[in-house]
């Protein structure tokens, strides 16, 4: 892989403890610091998927942001990328499942059918304190699975800990026939809108490569 090297001091820092976000962001030559925020999901509630995703993504921004000014980070060219993921299907709003029942109940469901994955995206430039801030969002096609199939997935754990029960980039993503829109979204961070979320600040998306 080519790595150009920054001409710039900026740096972003992932609010974030999923390592797909990291992977992504590693994978297109940007290697952020990682901060996880501890915010809270359930306490953020709402019917919008837009509105739920953006909001947990900025207070995720928000929160981490706030712990760097207080460790004497201003000045540092630091951008803060906070982001949430939630799957609108029928009319519901389905983030992380409560547990292995749940995320069964949910599969029983989606199998055969398609829902739209909405990930928030909030940036925060630490010197500035300028933001900017967008969804993105990609509609999924699952694929007709049969009992077996969400009985062994979901023992493996993985739909427990990801938005909507299933993943496109792991263990569930023989199980998505098909997406419309960027893949990114549905892993959780989409870079072409990450890349225009930069350019609103004044940042080049080259000016993180290292």
């Amino acid at each position: 892989m080519l790595v150009v090297a920054s001409t710039d001091s900026r740096r972003l820092v992932l609010a974030s403890a999923s390592p797909a976000r990291l992977r992504t962001l590693q994978a297109a030559g940007i290697e952020p610091e990682v901060l996880v925020s501890g915010v809270d999901e359930s306490t953020v509630d709402s019917t919008n998927p837009d509105t739920l995703s953006l909001t947990l993504a900025r207070l995720k921004a928000e929160a981490v942001a706030e712990r760097l000014r207080r460790d004497g980070r201003v000045g540092s060219g630091a951008l803060v990328l906070g982001c949430d993921s939630v799957l609108a299907f029928d009319a519901e709003i389905f983030g992380k499942p409560a547990d292995a029942d749940d995320a069964t109940k949910r599969w029983a469901r989606m199998r055969g059918r398609s829902g739209v994955l909405h990930t928030g995206h909030c940036l925060i430039d630490l010197d500035s304190g300028g933001h900017a801030e967008a969804v993105a969002a990609t509609v999924v096609h699952f694929a007709v699975v049969d009992d077996d199939e969400i009985a062994a997935y979901v023992a493996t754990g993985e739909p427990l800990h990801v938005a909507g029960a299933f993943t496109l980039d792991g263990i569930g993503g023989p199980f998505v026939e098909r997406i419309e829109g960027d893949p990114g979204t549905v892993i959780g961070l989409s870079l072409p809108l990450l890349r225009r979320l930069l350019a609103q600040l004044g940042v080049r998306i080259f000016d993180l490569w290292r």
